[in-house]
């Protein structure tokens, strides 16, 4: 032990951040003693079941395997299998504390980033976690057999070298502050999971093999096509941690399958499950209701956050030869008419996109200031006329006649494309005529693109609506094989390497990548670039901003809608929570989290 302390102690001796955790911007808001996270209840009972219900739209899952590109879909929550080196805090943004790793030290010339691992940091099976297997997972999750967004998230890390059994150093290519929080968040396996007879597997190989990972719950009982169930690992190595101190507190956390909405409603209501989320403001407003909401064993509540908006969006794919034009993308959203849908459809409870980094500081508005422009000013020419006057914003349609003037809009847009209504349709020269295809797998969302179908057919361009099962339509989304479709993208107070895989040029040409708009734009690679690699706050927010105007002024994303609260109904017999939701919480990783059984 004292042999491979010295030697990580002497390979830090030159360092410009060494610590419990790791700030992006230098500042922790918890110090080296901290007992716990002050959102958690730390003395929370462990035992009893949390019984969650799946909002996602795949039917079922078809591996355990998270990682691999094998199969349909993974099991629901594998998250809670896996420990990373650092975790985060869900009351400040940009910071992480050591989890696996009990001190992070990063190089002055901020080319490497060391981990020292806690020795007793334990796999399910009970062996060791070391560096080899910090640096297995590393190699294979940015190795051919994974999702590519994995390689282009990392694509800025060299290499991990072992040190020491207890000591790993990963090595950048360039220096970048985001780096050592982008490792530090990788989920750690053991680099013998799937073994046979001592004998590994190509890693796309292992499927239904249950993950040998080091976190707090294994995978229990699993009933495919009905439920998959959790289970508290009693050894959990890292159970009396600051950084784990009140959360995971349930026995078992089984997720039940439903196969759409109105039966996951129903089940609900007749207590099948303790905790669901609610997407659609219809449901929340006029059938979150029954006998035991009336009796107070169901109870529903919204819960403030300070979340980025994201940027759900309806994404455009420029790779097919009718959405490459600019002008085209533009008029269609001139056509969506949010404002009614708000209080048609949704009751008024959302708000409009606004750029893909809304309620953020990198939130572009205006003009753009003195340090946009200087990032702005050499790619002129490169990118729209328009990033150089104010952002764009989403048109309203609050007045009589605002939707009829923003169709004529359009319609101008459209004709100077080269879109001409001719024999009963819109045709460009070649007589091809404006028939889109949009790519849904769940025939309920027919509700909402209808209105702007119909709006979109009083301009001449149709819009045909295409429901798919989930299997077939995440094939097509892998292969690009779609015009329009409808994405939720989670958004981000400290935007990094992740957007090479949305937007960046290379990722346009990887199958299964998430550049879904097919964006390739030298000059989206360098604001990217400059938003990576700056070095302060000062220089990350022109960098961001001027991104979001590009991204903005291009159309590839027409901005639908987001909510401020997470609508949560949940049985209040059977579970406690602290007393207030910390400000940066998804709605259901804070219960799985830090809830806990009543008795």
């Amino acid at each position: 032990m004292r042999k491979w302390l010295f030697l990580f102690l002497l390979v830090n001796s030159a360092h410009a951040w060494s610590a419990h955790g790791y700030a992006l911007w230098g500042k922790l808001r918890y110090g080296a003693d901290f007992s716990h996270f002050d959102y958690v209840n730390p003395n929370a009972p462990k035992g009893g079941d949390l019984r969650l219900v799946s909002n996602s739209r795949a039917s079922n899952f078809d591996k355990y395997n998270p990682f691999t590109i094998k199969g349909s879909a993974p099991a629901y929550e594998t998250n809670l299998l896996f420990d990373t080196l650092l975790a985060g805090a869900m009351d400040e943004t940009a910071a992480a504390y050591g989890l696996l790793a009990e001190n992070v030290s990063v190089a002055s010339d901020r080319l490497s980033v060391t981990f020292a691992l806690r020795s007793n940091a334990r796999f399910n099976n009970g062996y060791p976690v070391l560096a080899s297997d910090v640096k297995f997972s590393f190699d294979t999750l940015k190795g051919p057999l994974v999702s590519p967004g994995y390689r282009t998230l990392l694509e800025d890390v060299d290499r991990a070298e072992v040190l020491s059994p207890l000591a790993v150093r990963f090595y950048f290519r360039k220096p970048n502050r985001e780096l050592p929080l982008t490792v530090g968040g990788l989920p750690i396996f053991s680099q013998h999971w799937g073994e046979v007879n001592g004998k590994s597997k190509p890693f796309d190989q292992i499927v239904m093999e249950p993950p040998i990972g080091s976190g707090p719950y294994t995978i229990g009982p699993a009933v495919f096509g009905k439920d998959i169930t959790y289970v508290r690992n009693p050894a959990y190595w890292a159970r009396d941690l600051n950084v784990r101190r009140g959360t995971a507190n349930f026995d078992r956390i089984t997720v039940k399958i439903y196969r759409d909405n109105t039966a996951r409603l129903e089940a609900l209501k007749a207590g099948e499950f303790d905790l669901m989320r609610f997407f659609s403001a219809g449901d929340w407003a006029r059938r979150v209701t029954g006998k035991r909401f009336d009796s107070g064993e169901l109870v529903k509540r919204e819960y403030t956050h300070r979340l980025p908006t994201g940027y759900q969006s309806y994404v455009l794919n420029t790779r097919r030869p009718l959405l490459r034009d600019a002008r085209v993308r533009e008029a269609l959203g001139l056509a969506m008419d949010f404002e009614w849908m708000n209080r048609q459809l949704f009751y008024s409870a959302y708000q409009r996109v606004q750029g893909i980094f809304g309620n953020t500081n990198c939130q572009a508005s205006g003009l753009p200031d003195a340090g946009e422009m200087a990032l702005l000013g050499p790619l002129r020419g490169t990118v729209p006329d328009a990033v150089f006057g104010p952002m764009a914003t989403p048109p309203r349609n609050d007045s009589d006649h605002a939707l009829r003037d923003h169709l004529r809009q359009a319609q101008a847009l459209l004709k100077a494309a080269g879109w001409i209504f001719r024999d009963g349709a819109l045709r460009n020269a070649d007589n091809q005529v404006l028939r889109l295809e949009y790519l849904d797998s769940n025939e309920a969302g027919a509700r909402v693109v209808t209105p702007w179908a119909r709006n979109l057919e009083k301009i001449g361009v149709q819009l045909v609506y295409r429901p798919v099962d989930f299997a077939l339509y995440q094939q097509r989304l892998q292969k690009f094989d779609f015009d329009i479709t409808s994405m939720a993208y989670a958004g981000t107070n400290n935007p990094g390497a992740e957007f090479f895989d949305l937007f960046g040029s290379k990722a346009a040409d990887q199958e299964d990548s998430g550049n879904h708009t097919g964006m390739r734009s030298p000059a989206v690679d360098a604001l990217i670039g400059a938003m990576v690699s700056a070095t302060s706050e000062a220089a990350l927010l022109p960098a961001c901003r001027a991104l979001d105007r590009v991204i903005g002024h291009s159309h590839v994303l027409i901005p639908q809608w987001s909510a401020p609260t997470h609508r949560l109904a949940f049985n209040d017999w059977r579970l406690a929570q602290p007393p207030s939701m910390p400000p940066y919480a998804s709605g259901e990783t804070w219960a799985m989290d830090t809830w806990w059984a009543k008795p």
